[in-house]
């Protein structure tokens, strides 16, 4: 039998599904799933969060992303869809697509156990013949201590890494629009990683596993990176007194090699500033653009209130923040810099209201409470919903979402 006919053989025993993915029921897991049942595939969405389950087979997103509530619902009633925290279901499948990340602790070094522990949580329902993909960011040399740990539990499974691309939002476009990385140290894998992902696209590029691990990492730090750089230059602009969005407006107007300067804001959420500090990591801490870029952008809240508290009244002042989470559009408040502005306010400000349309937080209020009882309003993401904002009151509004902002 050749390698090809091997790559593509049945088990002894047939599997009931065709992918489980564990930590299926996150903004990683859950797109994915859908992508690869919109495809005829049969997915199962191993999760340890069992509200999250419970919603997805209730049908019910736990959370907003474009276009998955109906595939949602239409997928689940076919049965080609489901979810469980039954950690048996891992043997049910050929293929296993795991989206657990590796995280920074407090004093940002990467845990690069956290894969590891969550493959051996389920690791006595393995099964020889198995190809298991790493999907999430992960710290360099991660894929090679999966593979160790799996050929010390005895387990012959096939190992790839294919980090995910995708924004949140617009993970069901993405998904079939953007080219695949596949990465695996043998080429049966290789070829069965290539096969699972040419359901959803056939743009397929190879690399080795820790080229490929650096590639998501440079990926995520060169956007964080060109946020800083942003962030910087509208500081330097705002302390001149200038408007910078008017600056950018020219140097990037039909001129190419500019052309990619963001507009500033908070850079934040639950990858650029955590892969950042693990390619850091990586490079035993010297990492001078990638520290810059973390003190620019962490300290961006600060340098907001610092001018705020040059410019207004904050002791006397009810302060207003429009939008909690940490991108526009989005319900995700995961390491939201909107919060970071709001916990630096509260002891200064007479008051701190805090409004979003898509964030579900009792600490928040409604947005015409906010206009209402406000005295300062600072965009702290920009929300479609701000666009057209009414009011006669000041607006910090370094994203340029409104058209109005006021320099600090």
């Amino acid at each position: 039998m050749t390698d090809a006919e091997r790559a593509i053989a049945p088990a002894a025993e047939p599997f009931s599904r065709d992918v489980v993915i564990i930590g299926g029921c996150g903004r990683v897991g859950l797109p994915l799933g859908l992508a690869m049942a919109s495809r005829g595939l049969s997915v199962t969405l191993y999760d340890l969060d069992a509200t999250a389950v419970d919603a997805v087979n209730a049908r019910t997103m736990p959370f907003a992303e474009d276009g998955a509530d109906r595939l949602l619902g239409e997928f689940v009633a076919l049965g080609r869809l489901a979810a469980t925290t039954d950690p048996a279901s891992v043997g049910d499948a050929e293929n296993l697509v795991v989206v657990i990340g590796t995280p920074v602790d407090e004093h940002l070094n990467p845990d690069q156990g956290s894969v590891p522990r969550a493959i051996e949580r389920c690791a006595g329902y393995l099964r020889d013949g198995q190809l298991l993909v790493l999907r999430s960011t992960v710290y360099p040399g991660v894929t090679a201590l999966t593979e160790k740990r799996l050929a010390q539990l005895g387990v012959s499974v096939d190992v790839a890494f294919c980090p995910e691309r995708i924004a949140e939002g617009r993970a069901l476009t993405e998904l079939f629009e953007l080219p695949q990385i596949v990465a695996a140290r043998d080429p049966r894998a290789t070829q069965r990683a290539e096969k699972l992902f040419r359901h959803l696209t056939d743009r397929i590029v190879t690399l080795e596993p820790e080229e490929a691990e650096l590639a998501k990492l440079f990926t995520n730090t060169w956007r964080y990176l060109k946020f800083a750089t942003a962030n910087q230059f509208w500081m330097m602009a705002n302390d001149a007194g200038m408007d910078f969005a008017r600056i950018r407006q020219a140097i990037t107007y039909d001129y190419p090699r500019a052309a990619d300067v963001p507009m500033p804001g908070f850079a934040a959420g639950p990858c650029l500033f955590k892969d950042t500090m693990q390619l850091a990591a990586f490079n035993r801490n010297n990492f001078v653009l990638g520290h810059a870029a973390m003190l620019i952008n962490e300290g961006l809240p600060s340098y907001l209130v610092s001018r705020m508290r040059a410019r207004f009244d904050l002791v006397g002042s009810r302060v207003g923040i429009l939008g909690m989470a940490f991108k526009g559009d989005s319900d995700d408040p995961r390491e939201s810099l909107a919060y970071k502005l709001r916990k630096l306010l509260l002891p200064m400000a007479k008051a701190v209201l805090c409004a979003d349309p898509h964030v579900p937080d009792d600490r928040l209020v409604s947005l015409d409470r906010t206009l209402a009882e406000s005295d300062l309003l600072v965009i702290g993401a920009p929300h479609r919903e701000y666009a057209g904002l009414v009011t006669e009151k000041p607006v910090i509004d370094i994203w340029g979402s409104t058209g109005r902002g006021v320099l600090v």
